[in-house]
Formats: structure tokens, C-alpha cells, sequence
């Protein structure tokens, strides 16, 4: 593959389904769709983990969460491992991002040639609160589902920014020698739930399909998805009417994001790139959005766990659909791949492979990972997911396993079918051959429970609070303490 340069975009808890290359009936997110439309749309892309900081570590290192111990949102990336990023930067690659990062903080070498306003994590620590995996407190999320609706947000005006920055970058860059990547991290549609108004009337609430078993009827019964549901108090219904107003809020967010990236891509033709550049558009994790009566992200299930992956660009074969299971891990052979960058020796085991290759092979079977240690989780939860099949081991209870051809809504679990124990037997092997299910998710809580008791115990911890939102650059974080 001849060298080219990367414009890598992702978004933030953009649910795969919820755009229209995907195939949803309703969304407008027509740059987005024409970007798979001139190249290959992954229909299984997975993030290794459903969680923000923990995801974008896995994302910039090509390693899973339990080898480099970024555990939850308060086990930012600092920099230690190296990033793709860095092997760019040695390579004498220029390396720049925009927009959210959610590492620790501007002042670690990150990897990238030039931050441009960076979101890292607040206080260059994130949540400690979500440490406390032990009778924690519980978070009442409910007022920012009630409050969903049309509006203004420190989140959309960030992403406006960032697209700007991006805009610029890509005039000053038209006509570098040497190939670039430039990684703009947007932060839309994570909530807030607020949408443009103009964008928000796009979308009549009443029109909207509702998330799949959204009724308390239908909620699956599994003991870490009602741990989930009374972490974050949506153990009591949303009525129909505030699940279609948030619906239709987080399509206008959706449609919001389309357009910076539409504002992008048109850039990137008007600078003479479209031809020397390909890109990558993927997110960190998706949005259940009251599907199984759960909101935000945390689960394994498709709405949470999937997410979009689109390349484009030049040798990236057009109108293609690889149906191959890929996940973020990928990501980093890909970048390296694209730039014509060499592999470090201490790279070689790293477990993804580059998407390139991938997209251009028949599809095949593969087995991808995603793993989950962080807030409203009593225990570790483990998904291992192939072609057809995806099991979710939970420690200490009992798995779940779903039939992703027959049953893409995931609303018939197998996992007591008798005719699928052996099934089950064949992932817990290879589950086990990965790690050690028990030992990981207790080095996981022991690392937590130490960074409690650096920061003054349980005690101070619990007074500190926690905050809904990263604040954008420049915001103060609206701590609320738990006692």
C-alpha cells in the first residue's frame, strides 16, 4: 500500500446503528454516509472497552485495558506506553490532534507533534469515585434524561471549534513532503442530551423507533444488568415520551457531529488532499439510550459495545462492506500502515492487525475482546465476539451468549441451551487462554482500592464527588459530593 496521509476522526458515544450507511430509517448523517460509500464500512467494529478513558488508552497503545492497567476513568493515559503516536513521532512523522483526548494532561509526552485544545480528564486524575467498587455510591442520572431536548451546550460549541481547528490545520498542511496523521477527537453525541433546535425539529418524537425491550416487561433478567439499572437509578421506567424526547435529542447530536465532519471532509477536498489522504472514522463506545432500561454506555450489548468503523480513501475499496470482526486495537498497525511507518520490534505481539489488510481479504472468522472493570460494575465483565456468536462472561455470574446472525437485537440468550453448553465451554477456553478471568478483575479492584488511599481514602474520595461531564477546555467541572 503506498503512503498516504491519515485524517483519523472519532466521536464520542456515537452508537454504531444510529447512522444511515449502517442502515438506520430515520438519522441524517449524510457525510458520514458518504464516506463509507467511497470506501469499506466495517459491519463488526467493537471497542475493547465501553468506557471512555479506558477505551482511548487501548485506542492510542493497540493493547487491552488489563495489560496497561487503565482500569476505569480515573486511570488516565500518561503517556508511559507507547502510542502509535509516539512510533509516528519517531519515525519523524508529523503527528497532530484536535479536540478531546481524555489522557491525563497536556504537560505528558502523548505521542502527538502538537495538542491543539486538548479535553483531558479533569484534574489530571478523572473519577476516582468510580474507584469504589465496594458498596459505592450510587449516581442518579435521571435529570439529565428528563432534561433531554433542543438547546445549546458547551459540548456542541467544542465540536464546532474543533472542526474549525481542523479546517485551518488542513489549509497550513496541503502541502507537507512528507505523509501526516491528524487525529480529531470529537466530543459529540456524548451527553448532555441537547440538541441544535433546528436539528432537534428534524426529528418528531412520536415518528422515532424505540430501543429494543425498552419496556420493564422486556428487560433482560440478569443480575449485573439490574446492578446497573439501580446503580444509575433507572430502575424506575422512563415513560415512552421521555425515551422519544431523548431519542430525538441525541439524533440531533448525531446529525450535529455529521456536519463538522461534513465541514472536514469538504476541507480536505477544497485543500487537494482527497486524493493523497484517507480516513478513518470510528468512535470509543455507543449509547444504549433506554434499550434493556439502560442509558449511557458500561454493557457489552451491540448498542454500547459496536461502534462505526469507515475507511476511505486511496486503495481502500469502495462501496465494500467487511463483515470480518475488527475492534479498536486495530487502530494502531492501521495508522502506522498508512503513513508507510515501519513496526517497532517491541510491537510484534500486539494483538490488533491493520484494517487495510483486513478490508481488502475476504471476510473471515475472528474473535475480538472488550473487557469492563469501571463504574456501576460490581465485578469484571469479559465479551468475546465472532463472526456469529458473542459470549459475555460476567465474574461471579452467570454468562450470556447471543446468536448475532439469527438475532441482531440480542433479545434471546442461549447461555441455558442445552445444545449450546459446549459453545459455551470453547469461549470460556479461549477467554482463559487470553487471561485469567478471577486474578484480572482483582488486580483490577486492588489498583483501584490503591488509588483511593493515595488519595486520602474512601472518605475524601466520597467528598470529592464526581462530575457528569468532562468540562470542555476552559470549563470548571460541577462536582456533586457523595457522602
Amino acid at each position: 500500500m503506498k503512503p498516504a496521509n491519515l485524517l483519523f476522526i472519532i466521536s464520542d458515544q456515537h452508537t454504531r446503528d444510529i447512522t444511515g450507511c449502517y442502515g438506520h430509517p430515520v438519522i441524517q448523517t449524510p457525510n458520514i454516509d458518504r464516506l463509507a460509500h467511497r470506501g469499506t464500512r466495517f459491519s463488526s467494529a467493537y471497542t475493547n472497552c465501553p468506557i471512555c478513558v479506558p477505551a482511548r488508552a487501548s485506542l492510542a497503545t493497540g493493547q487491552y485495558v488489563h495489560q496497561i492497567g487503565n482500569w476505569d476513568n480515573a486511570f488516565p493515559y500518561n503517556g508511559t506506553v507507547p502510542s502509535w503516536g509516539h512510533r509516528l513521532n519517531e519515525q519523524s512523522f508529523r503527528c497532530d490532534s484536535i479536540g478531546k483526548l481524555h489522557f491525563r494532561g497536556p504537560d505528558d509526552d502523548n505521542g502527538f507533534t502538537e495538542e491543539v485544545d486538548p479535553l483531558h480528564v479533569v484534574d489530571g486524575v478523572g473519577d476516582i469515585l468510580g474507584c469504589i467498587r465496594q458498596n459505592p455510591p450510587f449516581r442518579d442520572k435521571r435529570v439529565g434524561i428528563d432534561n433531554a431536548g433542543p438547546g445549546d451546550s458547551t459540548y456542541l460549541e467544542y465540536d464546532v471549534l474543533n472542526a474549525d481547528n481542523a479546517v485551518q490545520w488542513l489549509a497550513n498542511h496541503s502541502n507537507d513532503e512528507k505523509p501526516w496523521c491528524l487525529f480529531l477527537s470529537l466530543v459529540c453525541p456524548h451527553p448532555p442530551y441537547i440538541s441544535p433546535a433546528e436539528l432537534f425539529d428534524l426529528y418528531p418524537p412520536e415518528e422515532l423507533p424505540l430501543p429494543s425491550q425498552w419496556q420493564q416487561d422486556d428487560w433482560p433478567d440478569h443480575s449485573a444488568l439490574e446492578y446497573f439499572r439501580r446503580f444509575f437509578h433507572f430502575d424506575k421506567p422512563f415513560d415512552e415520551s421521555v425515551i422519544r424526547r431523548l431519542t430525538a435529542a441525541y439524533y440531533g447530536v448525531c446529525t450535529h457531529l455529521d456536519k463538522q465532519i461534513g465541514r472536514v471532509l469538504d476541507a480536505l477536498s477544497v485543500s487537494g488532499l482527497e486524493d493523497t489522504t484517507r480516513v478513518m472514522y470510528t468512535s470509543d463506545h455507543g449509547e444504549s439510550l433506554g434499550a434493556r432500561g439502560l442509558f449511557g454506555k458500561f454493557t457489552m450489548y451491540e448498542e454500547a459495545a459496536a461502534v462505526p468503523m469507515i475507511l476511505a480513501g486511496p486503495d481502500v475499496p469502495v462501496g465494500n462492506v467487511c463483515n470480518t470482526p475488527v475492534s479498536l486495537v486495530d487502530c494502531f498497525p492501521t495508522v502506522l500502515d498508512c503513513l508507510g511507518g515501519s513496526t517497532h520490534p517491541d510491537d510484534l505481539t500486539l494483538p490488533g492487525d491493520p484494517l487495510w489488510g483486513i478490508a481488502t481479504s475476504p471476510d473471515r472468522d475472528r474473535t475480538v475482546f472488550s473487557e469492563y472493570h469501571a463504574v456501576g460494575s460490581q465485578t469484571a465483565i469479559y465479551m468475546l465476539r465472532n463472526r456469529t456468536l458473542k459470549y459475555v462472561h460476567y465474574v461471579g455470574q452467570r454468562p450470556q451468549l447471543f446468536n448475532l446472525l439469527d438475532d441482531p437485537q440480542e433479545c434471546h440468550d442461549l447461555a441455558d441451551d442445552p445444545s449450546q453448553q459446549s459453545v459455551l465451554q470453547e469461549f470460556q477456553s479461549t477467554l482463559g487462554a487470553l487471561l485469567d478471568p478471577q486474578q484480572t478483575d482483582a488486580k483490577a479492584r486492588a489498583d483501584q482500592q490503591a488509588l483511593i488511599e493515595t488519595f486520602g481514602g474512601e472518605a475524601a474520595v466520597r467528598k470529592r464527588g464526581a462530575f457528569d461531564n468532562s468540562p470542555v477546555p476552559g470549563e470548571p467541572p460541577a462536582f456533586r459530593s457523595h457522602g
